[in-house]
C-alpha cells in the first residue's frame, strides 16, 4: 500500500511540476547551439555573478597543506579525505583534475560556460546516477519483474549475498541505500565505509536492520553493481553506452573505471565490475558537457526526442522520497523535499551530486540544467540562489 501511495504521489509531483520538454536537444557530437543569456530569460550580469561565485569557491586545501600539495591532484586529495577510515587505500585509478568548470542550459540551449567543459574527470558519486540508470533499463526491459523482489531471487554473486541477514534485501532497498547489506566488496568491509566516531564504531553497532536505516555506503553500492553485472552478464559500461549514452548523443570520451581487483568470470567471460563512485578511485570519468546531456534526460523525464530512454515509472520511482531520508530517491537522485537542500529552489527540483562537489542541477520550474564541477560543498546552495536570481522570466 505504501509503495502504491508513493508512486501516486510521485506521479502527481511530476505532472504538476513538469511544464514542457526542452525546446532543443543537441545532436551527437560537439555542435551544441548557444543562445545569449537574454534570449533565454537571464539577466547577463547576475548570471555572470553566479558563475564568478562558483569559480571563486573551488575547494581549497588548508593553507599549510596547500604549500606542499595540489588539491586538484586527486591522487593526493581523495586519499587524504578518507585517510581516517580503515581500509581507505585507493584500488582504482585517480588522476589530476581540471580547474572549476561548468555549463548552464535553458530550454536545451547553452547560455553560459566556464572553464574546460570538455575535461574528462572523475565525477565521484554522480557515478551512482549512471548505475541506477542501468538498473532502470533492466527494470524497463522486464529483467527485474518488481523492485520489491529480493536480489537473491535473481542473482547470488557471492556467499555474502545469501547470508541470513542479506537474504530479505530487495532491489528497491539497494537503490535507496537502505539495504543494510553486510559483507566485503573488493577487500572493503561494510563497517569500514564512513564508520563514525571511531574506525570500529559501525562494526561495534552490528548489522543495521534491513530496509530501515539510510546509510551512504559505497560498499553497498558496489554490491549492487556486482549484482547488476551478474544480472546483465556483461560489463555495465557497455550496457550504459548501448541503452543510454549513445541514444542521448554523448561523446566517446567518458569511461567508467573499475578497481584493480574487481574482476569476475561469468559464463567463461572475464568482466571487470565497476564501482558506484570514486571513494577508492575509479568510477565514472566524464565531461561537463556529457553530464549536461544526462541532466537534460532527467529534465525530459527519461525521454530524448522520440525515444523513451528510461520509463516515466522509473523516473517517478527515482524521485520518490526514501522514508528514512526524504531528501533521497534512488541513487543518486537528491531531492529538495521541504526545500532543505536548495532553499531558493522549488521543492520539485532534483540534483545529482558527487564529492568535490560535482553537481548536475535540474530545475523543472525554469527548464534549467546546470552542471557545476569542483565547487565547495557548503557553497552549492548559494550558487543555486544566485543562479535563480538571474532568471528574469
Amino acid at each position: 500500500m505504501m509503495r502504491k501511495f508513493c508512486l501516486i504521489l510521485a506521479a502527481a509531483i511530476l505532472a504538476s511540476s513538469f511544464a514542457h520538454a526542452a525546446d532543443y536537444l543537441p545532436a551527437p557530437g560537439d555542435a551544441w547551439a548557444t543562445h545569449k543569456p537574454l534570449q533565454e530569460g537571464f539577466d547577463a550580469d547576475k548570471l555572470k555573478a553566479a558563475i564568478d561565485f562558483a569559480i571563486a569557491n573551488e575547494p581549497k586545501f588548508p593553507p599549510e597543506l596547500a604549500k606542499v600539495a595540489d588539491i586538484r591532484d586527486l591522487r593526493i586529495s581523495i586519499p587524504l579525505q578518507f585517510a581516517k577510515e580503515p581500509f581507505s587505500g585507493p584500488i582504482g585509478p585517480l588522476a589530476p583534475r581540471a580547474p572549476a568548470n561548468g555549463i548552464v542550459i535553458r530550454h536545451g540551449y547553452i547560455v553560459a560556460e566556464w572553464g574546460n567543459t570538455h575535461a574528462v574527470d572523475i565525477t565521484n558519486s554522480v557515478t551512482k546516477t549512471f548505475l541506477s540508470a542501468v538498473a532502470g533499463v533492466a527494470f524497463d526491459k522486464g529483467m527485474v519483474k518488481s523492485i520489491d523482489d529480493r536480489v537473491i531471487d535473481y542473482v547470488q554473486p557471492t556467499p555474502d549475498f545469501v547470508l541470513p541477514h542479506n537474504q530479505p534485501i530487495t532491489w528497491d532497498e539497494m537503490l535507496r541505500q537502505t539495504s543494510g547489506w553486510v559483507g566485503t566488496m573488493w577487500g572493503k568491509p561494510w563497517w569500514a565505509d564512513r564508520p563514525g566516531a571511531e574506525p570500529w564504531t559501525e562494526l561495534a553497532a552490528g548489522p543495521p536492520p534491513v530496509g530501515q536505516q539510510w546509510k551512504y555506503s559505497d560498499v553497498r553500492v558496489n554490491a549492487l553493481s556486482l549484482a547488476l553485472t551478474y544480472l546483465w552478464k556483461r560489463p555495465l559500461p557497455d550496457v550504459l553506452k548501448q541503452y543510454v549514452m549513445d541514444p542521448i548523443g554523448a561523446s566517446n570520451a567518458w569511461h567508467w573505471e573499475g578497481y584493480d581487483n574487481s574482476w569476475i568470470a561469468i559464463d567463461g567471460k572475464r568482466i571487470q565490475v565497476v564501482p558506484g563512485g570514486g571513494h577508492w578511485g575509479g568510477g565514472m570519468f566524464i565531461s561537463a558537457r556529457d553530464l549536461a546531456r544526462m541532466g537534460l534526460l532527467g529534465l525530459n523525464l527519461g525521454k530524448w526526442g522520440d525515444a523513451q530512454i528510461l520509463s516515466p515509472k522509473w523516473i517517478a520511482l527515482s524521485r520518490t522520497p526514501t522514508g528514512s531520508n526524504p531528501q533521497y530517491g534512488y541513487m543518486n537522485w537528491f531531492l529538495n523535499t521541504d526545500q532543505k537542500l536548495f532553499p531558493a529552489a522549488r521543492a520539485d527540483m532534483v540534483a545529482f551530486i558527487g564529492n568535490g562537489d560535482n553537481i548536475v542541477y535540474i530545475d523543472y520550474q525554469h527548464d534549467i540544467v546546470a552542471v557545476v564541477r569542483w565547487i565547495d560543498d557548503a557553497q552549492k546552495a548559494e550558487f543555486v540562489r544566485l543562479l535563480l536570481a538571474a532568471v528574469k522570466d
